[in-house]
């Protein structure tokens, strides 16, 4: 159904009317009896009671209202909006959480459980009760614009208000029945050089070893070495002023990237990204998006360059381009529940997609095309086709939404676009241990917390790059570890997460705990009280500097000497995918002669050769802001050059 994105974050009734949508077909099993009427219940939801009115005739859903006002805007409250679709399409409780909101997703369906016992239903039949089909009566109808961008995660939108800024009209189709992606279920930090900001952290002498060990590697690339040559007198000119707070610049982030990715990344893009970085970030701002002033260190990021929104997780790209969108909705309109299939290709050059909706195949047709789509890390059988890197992937869980699923990579090679990084799968050591999901995470950077084992002892360096610490816990029993922090990371209850969660929030549901000694810690989450006393005690020495740290790790501010202290659980999830089609600097896609394929370009996770191996942390929000800019840009640009 086309529509302008509405305002929908922030919505606290959320409602949907079966009337006039839909028409369901006959179902295979015996039709629900109820008592015809309107009936409430409520239910513990993620950030408090969540609310469910539910109308019902004789035999059927007839609507759903959801008062869910503590749940997280942008997540809690748009997973509720799916689920609600689904039940009335479906007729069924037999429906999945919505991935990254299970908490919300959870509360609402115990509600509306209840609620239909009220009005006389046979619940336990209706979690067993395979979905009706639905035929919706409104369908696309096919049509020409200038720029189709498939995909509405953040590098999809992006694009599309590039595309837009540069005078084109945009259609952008996805898949799903929201918009956002993995984006919005993000801890959304964003990795650029900001001197304005750093000025307020202080250099320690590790970091400055770090840099001068960068300018000093070895490197064959010329490219490269002119971000070293660059580097190098930055550095000096950095020291001859006696500055002491934290030095960066684009050709540290650029020489981290490519070493971080074991220099198999696209110099060329590496170096675009480094020094569009914080244009992205002043972008972003300019569409109304605020970051905080803090900067921190994100996980595997390996410098305190992360950018942190102020509104939580990735709502605030979101936000922002929504409200874009809402603005221009002359210009720009966009699909739901609209599925990309096949590329239009004419004399070599793409010009356009073919998308199902409601079923049917419908062409849209363009002057570009641009694929955002995002990874396949949701994708069981793509992840296991092309790891080469780790033990089976096949029963790891996933921080990614589940349209994950490599459709974009799929449609470039209807094309015969090349494909590069495919076996380079990252995991994180963050997931949660029963969704995978990051939610649940109680780090606030990396310089204030430490991994311990099962025995209450440190295993890795908390600062190494994000494949070094998945592979160290993978050799820990039952792959598991403790993340440990103190009333530094959490000075009050209602302190919050980088994913909008108060510690005591997560105390309170048992994913995380709570204790005024070490000792009690320990005994809370079955270690061993004098291993952590010691792990501890000798981790707290290095941040002193009195003696230096067993594992090797440079990045410290705070010891962990103040109570409350906290613990939480985390096991290896599959994070992000680093492979897909190969780009040139302009974000257009290449074939495997090395040659673009005209009209079609590609932006974030769906493209690979940025991140090489391994992708730093932060560095994702970066990539999907600068080559969502480029691609939309350039698909734009196009137009004039024909």
């Amino acid at each position: 159904m086309c529509k302008t994105i509405g305002k929908t974050l922030k919505v606290l009734m959320l409602f949907v009317m079966v009337l006039g949508l839909f028409v369901p077909t006959l179902s295979k099993v015996a039709a629900q009896e109820y008592m015809a009427g309107t009936y409430e219940a409520t239910s513990g939801g993620y950030g408090g009671d969540v609310t469910v009115t539910v109308t019902v005739t004789d035999d059927r859903i007839v609507s759903i209202e959801a008062d869910a006002a503590d749940e997280t805007p942008g997540i809690g409250d748009e997973a509720i909006t799916t689920l609600i679709d689904r039940v009335i399409q479906g007729q069924t409780l037999n429906v999945d959480v919505v991935s990254g909101a299970t908490g919300s997703s959870s509360g609402f369906l115990a509600a509306l459980a209840l609620a239909l016992e009220a009005a006389g239903a046979d619940v336990d039949a209706l979690k067993e009760k395979e979905a009706e089909t639905v035929e919706e009566v409104e369908t696309i109808q096919s049509q020409t614009t200038d720029v189709i961008v498939i995909g509405g995660g953040g590098s999809g939108l992006a694009a599309a208000v590039s595309a837009h800024q540069n005078g084109a009209k945009v259609i952008l189709v996805e898949k799903m029945p929201r918009l956002g992606g993995n984006t919005i279920l993000s801890g959304a930090a964003y990795n650029a050089a900001d001197p304005g900001r750093q000025e307020s952290i202080e250099m320690t002498d590790l970091e400055r070893e770090t840099v001068e060990t960068i300018i000093a590697e070895e490197q064959a690339d010329e490219l490269v070495q002119s971000w070293q040559a660059t580097l190098a007198e930055e550095w000096e000119a950095y020291k001859a002023s006696g500055a002491t707070y934290l030095f960066d610049s684009p050709s540290l982030h650029k020489l981290q990237t490519y070493n971080g990715g074991d220099k198999t990344a696209d110099p060329v893009l590496v170096d675009q990204l480094g020094d569009q970085a914080y244009e992205g970030i002043e972008w972003m701002e300019s569409l109304g998006m605020e970051f905080n002033d803090y900067m921190f260190t994100v996980l595997g990021g390996l410098w305190t360059r992360a950018h942190q929104p102020s509104e939580p997780l990735g709502t605030g790209y979101i936000n922002a381009f929504s409200n874009y969108f809402d603005e221009n909705a002359d210009d720009m309109q966009y699909f739901l529940n609209t599925k990309a299939t096949d590329l239009i290709v004419e004399d070599g050059k793409v010009v356009g997609v073919i998308v199902e909706s409601n079923g049917e195949k419908v062409e849209l047709r363009a002057s570009a095309v641009v694929i955002a789509t995002g990874g396949f890390a949701a994708n069981e059988e793509m992840r296991e086709e092309f790891n080469e890197n780790w033990p089976s992937l096949a029963d790891i869980k996933t921080t990614n939404h589940t349209g994950a699923t490599g459709d974009g990579i799929e449609l470039g090679q209807q094309v015969n676009a090349s494909l590069v990084g495919m076996s380079d799968i990252q995991l994180l050591p963050m997931g949660d241990p029963e969704t995978g999901s990051l939610s649940g995470n109680i780090e606030q950077g990396v310089q204030d917390r430490i991994f311990v084992n099962s025995d209450g002892l440190r295993f890795v360096n908390e600062g190494e790059r994000r494949d070094v610490m998945t592979k160290a816990l993978f050799e820990q029993e039952d792959a598991l570890m403790w993340t440990i922090v103190d009333q530094h990371s959490y000075p009050t209850g209602d302190t919050r997460n980088n994913f909008n969660e108060t510690i005591d929030e997560l105390v309170a549901a048992g994913r995380a705990y709570e204790a005024d000694t070490l000792e009690e810690l320990a005994e809370l989450i079955g270690v061993d009280p004098a291993n952590l006393v010691a792990t501890v005690d000798e981790f707290n020495q290095a941040v002193d500097g009195t003696i230096e740290d067993p594992f090797g790790r440079t990045l410290f501010d705070n010891k962990i000497d103040i109570a409350p202290f906290y613990a939480a659980a985390r096991k290896p999830t599959v994070h992000h995918t680093m492979g897909g089609l190969q780009i040139n600097a302009a974000a257009q896609v290449l074939n495997e002669d090395g040659e673009v394929i005209e009209g079609l370009f590609a932006a974030g996770e769906v493209t690979g050769g940025i991140h090489g191996t391994n992708r730093l942390g932060g560095n994702a929000l970066a990539d999907i802001v600068v080559y969502g800019r480029i691609a939309g840009a350039n698909a734009a640009t196009s137009l004039t050059a024909e």
